[in-house]
């Protein structure tokens, strides 16, 4: 069977493709061969795509060893750390779409006969796997590995540190020079922040789903052994190759049922809600928001890792790696091992490879769980009709009722946090910051961080229509659907009401006669967008709801 790439390389016709190919080096023999597309997402903005560069050169010399010709290119990223708090943060959940179309774009035109995509910060993780699976050439994702932890007085210390150090500098609980020297260690190299926050979740998110090679995703990105991780890569793509192996084959319903297991297990961002509803529609497979109910009440929180937990991320490398949670969930029947990955073995085959390090603390065993239900939950009810999301793993509240002290931006929110007018019992509402309304739903990890940094994690509640970062933890509602600049009952709360959260029940109430909230809503016009012309103005026009993975979709023809 021709390959795909022979369209472009091959023929009389093709003499003048051939001839620009050689200007750069490329020879008869190279364009005979498979041509693999190394799509990487190295930048200079961050940590966290700091060596991908690197790691693409180890591929690429996979790739050609085992009878392939690597043809790399380049696609964005936008650091969410970086941005987080500021109008930049925007550009975050956009630059997803961006990195989908843009992989996409470049192999269509190219028509690469495989994929290896490099990823790292968070959104490019979720973009490079939609857009294999619009594509569904054969493909392999590589995660380019977590930071090390830094130190500060003798313990291990990540980038949530340094935002729960500025709430507790403005509250006066932390002096000026002790937030610099947690700023000054908290990165101490290249690599996607150092907790279960939304990178090293949609890591494992990929290694769960078949996506990524078990085995993979858990060695540090400043690790030499990342090298081989990087080379195996290249060889498993040519392996997929030859045997026609493709995405939508591996990312079945049960590998998602899987993937979604693996994100409750592991205590991870409730960003994977957004991103694994955005990959089961390319991928064409049936996801609701309320699988994510289903399967988390039925998976217990089996690992100890921050945001909420103890350990950092390159413990879990230590523990065995992430074939270690893969085989408490095949032993405890979470999941359905027969499911097909990558390499072309069965999940429970990957599984059963893993080697737990003997004493490790990291991974629980099946019976000595941290929580009994995943760690997140699906609510609904009169102020999110449409469902919204709440983490639970690092704190034990279930249920909270308070006054509601409402802002209509992320920026005002925190202001009123660090100023100390946020009190006990407080439901902080930060609202206009969804899909259409910031635009872009921007993360919330300075005003949660902040809270925490407070000291009143324990005691506040805060719901909003935009994101948290994974590093956020507390009583904490993001995703809520529909948003306000959709008109949703979220633009019609007023400072004072009564917010009743049930994370038992599933439910989220705004404790106002319905009648009222219908007239606050009749009464109400929608804001003026903030972005008229170019990109953002393009995302509003074609986003959907954050329970509809706030993918773009195409406008239906007239």
């Amino acid at each position: 069977m021709p390959l795909d790439s022979y369209t472009i390389t091959q023929g009389r016709d093709r003499a003048p493709a051939r001839a620009m190919l050689k200007g750069i080096g490329f020879t008869d023999a190279d364009l005979a061969k498979p041509i693999i597309g190394v799509a990487n997402t190295w930048i200079e903005t961050m940590p966290c795509n700091y060596n991908l560069r690197d790691l693409a050169v180890k591929v690429k010399e996979g790739i050609r060893a085992a009878g392939g010709t690597p043809m790399e290119f380049n696609t964005i990223a936008i650091s969410d750390g970086v941005t987080m708090g500021t109008e930049g943060m925007k550009a975050s959940l956009v630059s997803r779409e961006v990195i989908a179309d843009s992989i996409e774009l470049v192999a269509r035109g190219h028509m690469f006969d495989g994929i290896v995509a490099l990823v790292a910060c968070d959104k490019t993780i979720p973009g490079a796997a939609m857009a294999l699976l619009r594509l569904d050439v054969p493909s392999v994702i590589l995660y380019g590995g977590s930071i090390l932890p830094g130190r500060h007085n003798g313990r291990d210390i990540t980038i949530q540190d340094v935002f729960e150090a500025v709430g507790a500098n403005a509250a006066g609980r932390m002096t000026d020079q002790e937030l610099l020297e947690i700023e000054n260690h908290a990165c101490p190299g290249a690599g996607a922040c150092g907790g279960q926050f939304t990178a090293n979740t949609m890591a494992t998110v990929m290694e769960l789903i078949g996506l990524s090679p078990m085995g993979t995703a858990a060695v540090p990105q400043v690790d030499a052994r990342k090298n081989d991780v990087s080379f195996r890569c290249g060889e498993i793509v040519m392996d997929a190759v030859r045997h026609n192996r493709r995405p939508r084959q591996i990312a079945t319903r049960a590998a998602f049922v899987t993937a979604i297991a693996g994100v409750a297990a592991t205590g991870g961002s409730t960003n994977a809600v957004l991103h694994l509803l955005a990959m089961a529609r390319e991928a064409g497979v049936p996801l609701a928001i309320d699988d994510f109910q289903e399967i988390c009440r039925r998976t217990p929180v089996l690992v100890d890792l921050k945001p909420g937990g103890r350990f950092v991320a390159v413990d879990v490398d230590k523990a065995g790696g992430w074939g270690v949670i893969a085989q408490r969930l095949v032993e405890g029947g979470y999941v359905d091992g027969s499911a097909l990955t990558c390499t072309g073995r069965t999940f429970a085959a990957e599984a059963a490879d893993a080697r737990e390090t003997p004493g490790q603390e990291v991974v629980r065993p099946l019976t000595k769980f941290l929580k009994p239900r995943g760690g997140m939950a699906i609510l609904r009810g009169s102020l999110a009709p449409d469902g919204c999301v709440i983490k639970l793993a690092g704190h034990d509240r279930m249920q909270h009722r308070g006054p509601a002290r409402v802002f209509d931006r992320e920026e005002d929110a925190m202001s009123a946090v660090t100023a100390g007018r946020i009190k006990p019992g407080d439901v902080v509402i930060i609202r206009y910051e969804g899909p259409r309304g910031g635009p872009g739903m921007r993360e919330m990890l300075g005003v949660t961080g902040a809270i925490v940094g407070e000291g009143l994690s324990e005691s506040v509640a805060l719901v909003t229509d935009g994101r948290f970062s994974g590093a956020t933890h507390g009583f904490m509602v993001a995703h809520v659907v529909p948003e306000a600049f959709n008109g949703g009952p979220i633009a019609a709360v007023r400072e004072g009401d009564s917010i009743a959260i049930d994370a038992d029940a599933g439910t989220i109430n705004l404790e106002v006669a319905p009648e009222v909230i219908r007239e606050r809503l009749a009464a109400w016009t929608p804001p003026a967008p903030r972005y008229t012309s170019g990109v953002f103005a393009k995302y509003v026009a074609l986003v959907a709801s954050a329970s509809e993975g706030a993918v773009t979709v195409a406008p239906t023809p007239r």
